[in-house]
């Protein structure tokens, strides 16, 4: 295999890995936008009290004015498309472990991130390398076909 196509493969190669990485920032992003939600989310329950008026969304940007019959009644979505009722404490206690996950999914995420950085930039020297010693090549090619005399 030639320098040249050896150059091609390792920049198709950190390509790759430039778009994984940029896929996986962007679940960072996703998962920290969750995290912010979780943290209204526990902000909303700790303040609101029972007879609190409430903005229900109802979709499609619509709202509803609704009022808390019972704060004791709060129902949190578990994952899996499971759902289970809390009383106040319990629902952020629930959210709370929630929002460490996610901390924990961010953590995961980034490690992934660092291990393609580093292949990356592994892979980024090599090409250096090989771009060296070709223009060293072409160098000595050079000087080997001196002016004839």
């Amino acid at each position: 295999m030639s320098s040249q196509q050896e150059l091609q493969q390792l920049s198709q190669q950190i390509q790759e890995l430039d778009e994984q990485i940029e896929a996986l920032e962007g679940n960072v992003e996703s998962i920290q936008q969750e995290q912010t939600e979780v943290d209204e989310a526990i902000e909303a329950v700790e303040t609101l009290e029972t007879d609190s008026v409430v903005q229900v969304p109802l979709g499609g940007g619509a709202y509803v004015r609704a009022t808390v019959e019972d704060i004791d009644e709060v129902i949190v979505e578990l994952g899996a498309d499971y759902a289970a009722e809390f009383e106040q404490d319990g629902a952020i206690d629930t959210l709370e472990n929630k929002k460490e996950n996610l901390d924990d999914e961010i953590d995961e995420v980034n490690a992934q991130i660092s291990e393609l950085e580093a292949e990356s930039t592994q892979l980024e020297q090599q090409a250096q390398q090989l771009q060296q010693q070709a223009m060293q090549q072409q160098m000595q090619q050079m000087q080997g076909q001196g002016p004839d005399e």
